[in-house]
């Protein structure tokens, strides 16, 4: 009687618990483990567990459980994440890393041949917090890039092996919708970092309104550990009071993004610098998805939407203005741009693509 082969043991390593926070390292990983049922994974999980919150879904394997408050990538988690990822590796034919380089990542890259042993490693980064890090860090192994832009930067730092496999998203999940009827809603969904957007949407918004475009303002903000998040929400409320704007909301974290993408016209996300954000951002991708128009900056790494979404020179807020302007006054071109979003993210984004690109990527280098 023959038997079948054992599945490959593979390492999700992430700073935080794959049950915990929803950054783009805890995000990418839970859609790898969703999408490759024939790997048995090791992945960590939040202990003591959130009730409400489920667990990623797996196909086999099992959980390591990390001590957590809320799940948030503390250093606590991330030295718990280390010290398990580096006795959970040794029972694994792979390890594969989901790390944002950050001021951390460097001396965790020396180590790595201490901390996770001879075991080949896929490292899919999901940002860069300051270019400046690449040139003291050394690459984990096979590097993954989101974009080409990002590929091409990692390459430059001398990372070597660096393919690129964009993220995904699930298409049932975020079906496309009419556009809404009513007053319309101009979204920007980001952090509170510096050069983020958030303030160049209100200012960008500012010139809008006064060039007489007629819209409500939502800034969706989410905080990162140590911040005053208070604090800073209620300094853009002052700025945009400052910039005669008067119907605008300022929201934290939202349960129910599907639904707030969905009310909403377009997405307005003009970063001046991507910093600690992944390099493709979820949310550009799931306004796409919606069928919601989207106006970013003209970051390199945006390049790969083509002619999808709308860009303006990063830091101009009189330009994204006038570009949100035009949108607003064309029923017609946010029809286009609606269409060609959507389609865009069926062909460059969509989970067939990104499970059949990982698991070519896992056979390879378990050969």
């Amino acid at each position: 009687m023959s038997t079948s082969p054992r599945r490959p043991r593979v390492l999700l390593l992430t700073s935080s618990p794959l049950d915990g926070a929803d950054g783009a390292d805890v995000r990418l990983a839970s859609d790898v483990l969703g999408s490759l049922p024939d790997v048995e994974f090791t992945w960590f999980a939040q202990w003591p567990h959130r009730r409400g919150r489920p667990p990623p879904a797996a196909h086999g394997g099992h959980a390591v459980r990390i001590l957590s408050r809320d799940g948030v990538p503390h250093v606590p988690e991330r030295a718990q994440s280390a010290l398990a990822g580096a006795v959970h590796a040794r029972r694994c034919d792979l390890v594969h890393a989901f790390l944002t380089i950050g001021r951390t990542f460097p001396a965790f890259s020396w180590l790595r041949p201490l901390l996770l042993g001879a075991r080949p490693v896929v490292h899919t980064v999901p940002g860069v917090m300051d270019p400046r890090l690449l040139a003291r860090t050394r690459p984990l192994g096979t590097t993954v890039a989101l974009s080409e832009s990002m590929a091409r930067r990692l390459r430059a730092a001398d990372f070597g092996d660096v393919r690129v496999i964009p993220p995904m998203i699930p298409l049932e999940h975020w079906p496309s919708r009419p556009r809404p009827a009513g007053l319309p809603v101009v979204l920007f969904a980001g952090h509170h970092d510096p050069a983020g957007g958030a303030e160049l949407a209100v200012d960008a918004a500012a010139e809008a309104a006064r060039a007489g475009a007629a819209f409500r303002l939502v800034l969706a903000m989410r905080g990162r550990p140590g911040q005053d998040r208070h604090a800073l929400e209620e300094a853009l409320r002052e700025r945009a009071g400052a910039a005669g704007l008067r119907d605008v909301e300022v929201r934290g974290y939202v349960d129910d993004m599907p639904g707030l993408i969905a009310s909403a016209h377009v997405l307005l996300f003009p970063p001046e610098s991507i910093g600690g954000k992944a390099d493709i951002p979820l949310t550009v991708l799931q306004a796409l998805a919606t069928g919601r128009p989207v106006i970013l900056s003209d970051l390199p790494q945006f390049a790969d939407f083509g002619n999808a979404v709308l860009r303006a020179p990063a830091g101009d807020a009189r330009r994204t203005g006038q570009q949100l302007v035009w949108l607003l006054d064309q029923p017609r071109s946010w029809d286009v741009l609606a269409e060609r979003g959507r389609a865009a993210v069926e062909e460059q984004f969509g989970p067939e693509r990104f499970a059949a690109h990982y698991a070519a990527l896992y056979r390879e280098l378990l050969s």
